[in-house]
């Protein structure tokens, strides 16, 4: 399987037509907006989405530990969008793979916003348990940190957004040439 992956590597991407790329670049542009001027920056389809899969990772990954288990909402909603991301690799699929990274990016402002909440813990819980961060920063020694932390991840998430987006648009000025 991972021969197959990394061969797959070798193969030239698909091409990025202009329809695409402005499709691609119209959603990007409206999605940025909406997460940079709305108030808590929550885009209801999507986060409701990563939500899930945040929520599904406690158990599923529960099931190697406690530890796991406590880290596993986190990783859950990271995991979906990078196997997306490995997918679109393997198949070149500039779009796709865009799409799949400004996805994981946008996640990382979740995690963020859930951090800098692990001190003020304001934020509705869906289970109404603890509070991951706030456990994983005591544990850590950092919570005193929580809302430096948390504009450092948002800090990555918004460079990965935007670095996707500069990417796609540099594989369609490619594909122009």
């Amino acid at each position: 399987m991972l021969s197959e992956f990394f061969g797959a590597l070798s193969e030239p991407w698909q091409e990025v037509t202009t329809g695409k790329f402005v499709a691609a670049a119209v959603g990007l542009l409206v999605l940025f907006l909406v997460l940079f001027f709305d108030k808590d920056g929550f885009v209801f389809l999507l986060d409701h989405a990563n939500l899930a899969f945040h929520e599904a990772g406690h158990p599923i990954f529960g099931l190697f530990g406690e530890t796991l288990g406590l880290y596993g909402g986190t990783i859950g909603q990271l995991v979906f969008p990078l196997v997306a991301l490995a997918i679109f690799l393997m198949r070149r699929e500039p779009v796709s793979l865009t799409l799949a990274g400004v996805w994981l990016f946008e996640n990382f402002l979740n995690i963020a916003r859930y951090m800098a909440d692990a001190r003020t813990q304001v934020l509705p819980l869906v289970g109404g348990g603890e509070h991951d961060w706030t456990e994983i920063f005591s544990r850590w020694h950092v919570l005193a940190y929580d809302t430096r932390i948390a504009g450092f991840v948002a800090f990555v998430g918004w460079t990965g957004m935007i670095a996707m987006a500069l990417w796609l648009a540099w594989r369609w000025h490619e594909d122009r040439r």
